[in-house]
Formats: structure tokens, C-alpha cells, sequence
């Protein structure tokens, strides 16, 4: 297992985490601060559930706050963006937030969020990353090999917007790269405890224990974390992406 990064490392840095009032974004959250970066804690409506995880890592000696925004709405994110901004730059931005199998959001909202929103909260939050700041895509093996490799019809939509949200973003390498920026995206297989693995499974019962066979093993909510938060200060690989847990279905 991959440890966690080191108390202190990340001391004087700020970081921001998308869609992090639970799930992989919280743990994600929660290690940033245990390192010593000031945290930003976004979330679309779970503000008790924020306002709780902010207060578990400040009542554990870290510095973090709590602020909500509809990442799909270019008002709030102007917002969003104005308050993040008061706190002077970032050094880490982690777009963590991702959806599109609830019910009543609409047929677009998968590309909404998987691909425009991302793209613009990056627009929005760039005038705050300088050189030597990291952001970190968080998607699945699902997503990222959905060209080539099918996966279950109930994932579909939402793998075919997150991969397209992350061709969005990887046009923007040269951009960044140019401006000292580092960007990579975390990969990985279906994560065990998430509410996408639960929405899979209430919708096709069996997907999850099935995958899990098929890979041998599949992370949990903590255990993936950690590899997302390393992200954030690890050398980037050549093609930009970490790739966590097996990929063996996908490339072989």
C-alpha cells in the first residue's frame, strides 16, 4: 500500500479539491491537510457534510474551509472563484468532482460536468496557479480507455463525457506547460465504496463483484486517495498519467 505523503511536506502550499464534502475528494482532502496544505473543501449542496470534514481536520491541527459551488453554472463558479481568490494563490487543484448517473439532472449533464465544468473551473482558477503548481485530474480505466475498451452500458455516458473532459484538459498541456503548471491524471479501475460503484451496482446487481474478479482487487476510498493525493507532488509521468490498480483488461 502507498503510504501517505509526509507530515509537513506540503506546509505554506494551497490546495483545492473538487466535489470533496466525501467520498475519494474528502479522503483526498484529508491527506493534503495531514501534509500541511491550507485545504478548500468544494462542494455543490452537502454543506453540513463539508462544514463537518473541515471541522475534523482543523480539531486535528489543519488549516481548511469549506466552499460550495454548482461547478456547471458559470455564475457560481465566478463566485467560487472570487472567494478562492481572496485566499491568495493555489498550488494544487484537484478536479475530484464528477457524476452523471443521478436521476433527474438532465441527458446533458454528464458532458456538463465531466467536460465543460472541468475545463471552465480550470479557466477560472488559472489567474491562481503559478509556476510550480500541480492540477490532477481524477477519472477511471472506464473512462480513459472507454475508445477502445466497452464497458458496462450504465456507466457508458458518463465514461464517454469524463474521457472527453480529459482530451478538453490535456489540450491545455502545452499552456501549461509553458507556465510552469504541471498536470496529470489519475486513473483507476472501479473504487469500492464510492456512490458511482453503488448507483453500478443498484442499476446492473453483480457489476462490482464481477469486476473485482476480473482485476483480482479493487482499491477502496482510501487506498486510491492516497495515490490521488501523491499526484499532487510526485514527478509526472511521461504521458501524464498514474495509473492505479490493474490495467490489464484495458491493454492487453
Amino acid at each position: 500500500m502507498t503510504e501517505p505523503l509526509a507530515p509537513g511536506s506540503l506546509a505554506g502550499r494551497r490546495a483545492l479539491v473538487t466535489g470533496s464534502s466525501r467520498g475519494i475528494g474528502a479522503d483526498t482532502a484529508r491527506l493534503l491537510a495531514e501534509a500541511g496544505a491550507e485545504v478548500i473543501v468544494n462542494y455543490r449542496s452537502k454543506a453540513p457534510r463539508a462544514e463537518k470534514l473541515v471541522a475534523e481536520i482543523v480539531a486535528a491541527g489543519g488549516a481548511a474551509r469549506a466552499l460550495g459551488a454548482d461547478l456547471t453554472d458559470a455564475e457560481s463558479v465566478a463566485a467560487f472563484a472570487a472567494d478562492v481568490a481572496a485566499g491568495g494563490p493555489l498550488d494544487i487543484l484537484v478536479l475530484n468532482a464528477s457524476g452523471g448517473m443521478e436521476a433527474g439532472m438532465g441527458e446533458d449533464y454528464a458532458m456538463r460536468l465531466n467536460r465543460d465544468a472541468q475545463v471552465g473551473l480550470l479557466s477560472a482558477m488559472r489567474p491562481l496557479l503559478g509556476a510550480g503548481s500541480r492540477v490532477v485530474f481524477v477519472t477511471s480505466h472506464q473512462a480513459h480507455f472507454i475508445r477502445t475498451t466497452p464497458t458496462m452500458p450504465e456507466y457508458e455516458p458518463v465514461a464517454l463525457s469524463k474521457r472527453a473532459g480529459e482530451d478538453a484538459l490535456r489540450a491545455l498541456i502545452p499552456e501549461l506547460d509553458a507556465a510552469g503548471i504541471g498536470f496529470v491524471v489519475v486513473s483507476g479501475d472501479m473504487i469500492e465504496g464510492t456512490i458511482t460503484a453503488t448507483l453500478l451496482e443498484r442499476a446492473n446487481p453483480g457489476a462490482i463483484a464481477s469486476r473485482r474478479e476480473s482485476a483480482g482487487r479493487l482499491y477502496n476510498v482510501g487506498e486510491f486517495a492516497r495515490e490521488v493525493a501523491l499526484a499532487a507532488v510526485q514527478p509526472i509521468p511521461d504521458d501524464h498519467t498514474r495509473y492505479v490498480g490493474d490495467t490489464g483488461d484495458f491493454t492487453g
